[in-house]
């Protein structure tokens, strides 16, 4: 084999290729890219039996081949080289490197040994790459980091015709994110639990190409991506997920708006006394909200900002880190929170105007700390 590329173009494409590879492969093969050049085009396919990535970039083919090598090394190879075009070619059982003055020789991996790339599953809709990547973005935050537990650490995708839902938990917060889509087949009724991290990966890669295409297989064990030449497959989650959507409350006759931005900074500020596991008091006023943390001889801190009010005063205590994170998911200039009563769970919505109507397609619920008088 022997092929002439783009420097940045080869090192793009390993790049996104290998962050598929599994850290731990179960098998040496599965440690390994495959290259496989041919009629002007060259391809690179990672797997490691639960994910697998591929596409094709163009190259200048001179000899066609395929060869399987180390991806992690190769990646870092990659990066390491000068922007200059870069020759690739075999030799017995190496494969070399040139760049420029740099030269490498890295030894190859028996590609009859590698695993069959599972086929992508036929087309069921397109999303637009941009607002699925928010959406996964808003969600995931919620979801469990705890590889312990598979089910809350994946994002269930409920798909409705035109709609598809996304839904996270870790038990002490969930969120939910409605975006449209495109089916293939009018009328789509299904649903898929998807790992978190593999969605971040998609949002990532795959979200600023365009359109997403969104393949998923008829007995519910594989989900596809595929935008801008790039596909990666992954299996889906075994097991049920918790039913959520019926934890957000019907009525909330408490609601209290707060500009998004200087909530998210006061909130960092006042955070920096919380100790671990101490919480962060918010007290909703009439036109005001106090924020405060610590208490007796620890540091203490305290802020207070303009907020709107509707229902009686309140006040509730968040997990810093809970309430962080799902301000940070938020794109709106006010933010609203919707109460039943304390302590129970609150959820926070977007609101572009003081004395507007919240946007529901994306709801992230969280539940306080109880205090003492609660």
């Amino acid at each position: 084999m022997k092929f002439r590329v783009e420097r940045d173009v080869l090192n793009d494409a390993v790049g996104w290729a290998a962050r598929a590879l599994s850290p731990r492969p179960p098998v040496p093969v599965l440690s390994g890219l495959l290259l496989k050049a041919e009629a002007g085009t060259l391809s690179l396919s990672s797997f490691d039996y639960e994910i697998s990535a591929r596409l094709e970039i163009p190259a200048d083919i001179a000899e066609e081949g395929t060869i399987l090598v180390s991806g992690r090394l190769l990646a870092d190879i990659c990066r390491s080289l000068p922007a200059a075009p870069v020759e690739v070619f075999t030799d017995g059982s190496k494969v070399t490197l040139s760049c420029r003055n740099s030269r490498f020789n890295l030894a190859t991996m028996p590609e009859a040994d590698y695993p069959e790339l599972p086929a992508l599953p036929q087309l069921s809709g397109t999303v637009p790459g941009d607002a699925f990547a928010r959406a996964i973005a808003q969600v995931t935050v919620a979801a469990s980091k705890d590889d312990t537990l598979p089910i809350l650490a994946g994002v269930k995708l409920e798909i409705e015709d035109d709609l598809i839902t996304l839904l996270a938990t870790d038990r002490y917060r969930l969120a939910m994110r409605e975006v449209h889509w495109k089916p293939a087949v009018p009328g789509i009724s299904t649903s898929a639990l998807v790992k978190a991290k593999t969605l971040s990966e998609v949002a990532k890669t795959l979200g600023g190409a365009g359109d997403i295409n969104i393949a998923l297989s008829d007995n519910s064990e594989l989900i596809g991506f595929e935008s801008g030449g790039r596909r990666t497959t992954s299996l889906l989650v075994d097991g049920d997920y918790p039913k959520i959507r019926s934890l957000f409350p019907d009525s909330t006759p408490i609601h209290a708006t707060v500009e998004t931005a200087s909530l998210v900074e006061a909130v960092r500020r006042v955070a920096l006394v919380a100790e671990r596991n101490t919480p962060v008091r918010l007290a909703f006023t009439d036109g005001q909200l106090s924020l405060d943390a610590g208490t007796g001889e620890d540091a203490q801190a305290s802020e207070a900002l303009e907020a709107g009010l509707s229902g009686e005063e309140i006040t509730v205590a968040f997990n810093p880190h809970y309430l962080s994170e799902g301000l940070g998911a938020f794109e709106s200039k006010f933010v609203r929170f919707s109460f039943t009563s304390a302590p129970k769970p609150v959820m926070m919505t977007a609101q572009n105007d003081i004395d507007g109507d919240d946007q529901d397609d994306y709801r992230y619920l969280v539940m306080p700390v109880r205090l003492p008088n609660q």
